[in-house]
């Protein structure tokens, strides 16, 4: 069996982290590690990690390092490891027992996957798709998930090649990541996964959703969904990503189009707290800010 260490972030999460562990040891694969990375969740508390079968080492940050930093540590010691493969995996989800042994015989039995993805439900409602792969749209100016809220009727069966796959959850080969490098830390949160599997097809590889996996998600829970931060980092970051794989003169028009729509919306009294921080996020995109969000944790 190869090695594989799976990766979680907890953001003032706990419970769903302590869910996601729980459906963890339930899994039929072996040969696995838990890296755990709290990333400055309030208050002074440590992770309890005793009560269960499999190894996991804790990392505590004192700031906020965002999706891609936080992960990115976690790769840097699955490296150290000699991991075969790093799984990263969203703390609001639980899995099925056989989700990684499916994922890794995938990606095992074929030398063309170097990135592997599950078929992701809704927690609240497992008959319902959250994610069936990625699709990149629109001159490669925006990264949609295939199959959204549509019911499951049973048509996903084989595994089969995607523009990207979610960092909801995601099985990377180790030599794919020395080819192409760690997950860009410009984006902080969203998109930096679409960069990645982007890169490996760039390389080479390809990325497969493998459905015979599954799991289930609670779904935007370290941000909540249509928050401020939640829409300043879709529309800033969706400029980047487009900005690097896609026509960049495109790119410029679509960017000075959402800006004034906002600039319309604002006038008008329509959807203000929607409209305030796709103006920042864009202005942000010109003037070439990446990173964290000033005055968010």
């Amino acid at each position: 069996m190869p090695k594989v260490f799976i990766i979680i972030i907890n953001f003032n999460g706990w419970s769903d982290t302590k869910e996601c562990l729980e459906s963890l040891g339930q899994v039929d694969y072996d040969n696995f590690e838990v890296i755990l990375l709290d990333n400055a969740s309030k208050g002074d508390y440590r992770l309890p990690t005793t009560d269960y079968r499999f190894k996991i080492q804790t990392i505590y940050n004192k700031e906020n390092l965002g999706f891609a930093g936080a992960n990115n540590q976690g790769i840097k010691l699955a490296l150290e490891n000699k991991a075969d493969y790093v799984l990263l995996l969203n703390n609001d989800t639980t899995v099925d027992s056989d989700f990684l042994s499916k994922l890794v015989e995938e990606a095992e039995n074929d030398e063309s996957a170097g990135i592997v993805g599950p078929l992701i439900s809704f927690y609240d409602d497992r008959n319902k798709i959250w994610s069936a792969g990625g699709k990149i749209t629109n001159h490669s100016t925006r990264g949609e998930l295939i199959a959204y809220q549509e019911i499951d009727e049973g048509e996903y069966q084989v595994a089969e090649q995607v523009d990207y796959i979610s960092g909801t959850c995601l099985l990377i080969k180790v030599e794919v990541i020395k080819k192409i490098g760690l997950i860009s830390e410009d984006y902080f949160l969203y998109y930096e996964d679409t960069d990645w599997c982007v890169r490996a097809d760039k390389a080479g590889w390809r990325c497969l959703l493998v459905p015979q996996s599954k799991i289930y998600h609670k779904a935007s829970k370290s941000t909540q969904e249509f928050s401020y931060p939640y829409i300043y980092y879709h529309s800033r970051n969706g400029l980047m990503f487009s900005e690097r794989f896609g026509n960049k003169f495109v790119v410029l028009l679509l960017s000075v189009w959402i800006f004034l729509k906002q600039i319309l919306k604002l006038a008008v009294g329509y959807k203000r707290n929607w409209a305030r921080p796709v103006l920042r996020g864009v202005w942000d995109f010109w003037v070439g800010k990446k990173g964290k969000i000033e005055g968010y944790n």
